[in-house]
């Protein structure tokens, strides 16, 4: 069901006792960026770079955080990285169902809302369901009681062998998109949680008469559609991702709004006549 929400990185790791260099270093590397090129468009030198990298310099607290803007560090990592280097946490992780976040909450429930009758959900970094309209609802009947605990997890949802995955038709097609998905979310970000997830559900079995062909690289359609059964029916759907620009917050950062838009006009015509 679900796609690509952004990470929960947990820090990146450094060596023991060691402060912000390491880390900027780890980053630095896991995007594949030269202490030169990161100078050039830091404003720096790679001298510099490669100063603070080896503990040679301490840098500014504007300095980290450009460095870790021009690494596209998640907000998460940001604090992290502000903390190793003396600084206080620039980013507030404030609870969703803090009042504070009473109008974020309530544009988000009427965004989904007004998708019906096509499924909407909000997700976080770990997958965990915060809203879902009635088009979600629809395609959830007859899951089992100990899938619907919370945190209800749409990851668990999708690929468990008792929730959606044996009414999926293009299960290993599917399977294989979503699992790559978080293959690189986990290279991007880092994040032993997000591993710990992907580790469950990649484990779980797969129906031995589940369609299609497991792919050996990330599948490279644009738009791969999800074909999965409801009552009787096939309904196709493909999943899009919006997130928020400019996150000054952790918890904002790592929310997504998930829509599923129907992929065929059978699709669109039975859901407007179970939905009104």
């Amino acid at each position: 069901m679900t796609s690509v929400p952004s990470g929960n990185a947990a820090p990146v790791t450094a060596p023991t006792g060691q402060g912000v260099g390491p880390l900027l270093r780890a980053w630095r590397e896991q995007r594949r960026v030269s202490q030169l090129e990161l100078a050039l468009r830091a404003d720096s030198s790679a001298r510099h770079i490669s100063f603070i990298e080896t503990g040679r310099s301490r840098p500014s607290e504007e300095m980290v955080l450009r460095l870790a803007e021009h690494l596209e560090v998640p907000v998460r990592e940001r604090n992290a990285l502000l903390l190793a280097a003396g600084y206080a946490p620039r980013y507030p992780e404030t609870p969703l169902d803090d009042p504070a976040l009473d109008a974020l909450r309530a544009g988000m429930e009427q965004l989904i809302q007004g998708y019906e009758p096509y499924p909407a959900l909000v997700v976080d970094a770990m997958y965990n369901v915060h809203a879902a309209n009635r088009g979600i609802l629809m395609l959830l009947d007859d899951i089992p009681g100990h899938l619907l605990q919370p945190p209800l997890n749409a990851m668990r949802l999708t690929l468990h062998p008792d929730g959606l995955a044996p009414r999926i038709r293009n299960l290993r097609e599917w399977r294989g998109h979503l699992l790559a998905q978080m293959q690189r979310q986990i290279a991007l970000h880092r994040s032993e949680p997000l591993r710990e997830l992907y580790e469950e559900v990649a484990a779980y079995p797969v129906p031995a008469d589940a369609s299609g062909a497991e792919p050996d690289e990330p599948v490279p359609y644009f738009a791969l559609p999800m074909q999965i059964e409801h009552e009787g029916r096939v309904l196709s759907f493909i999943s899009s991702i919006s997130t928020f620009n400019t996150p000054m917050d952790v918890t904002v950062a790592e929310l997504a709004i998930e829509t599923l838009l129907p992929a065929d006009p059978a699709t669109v015509k039975y859901l407007q006549s179970l939905l009104p």
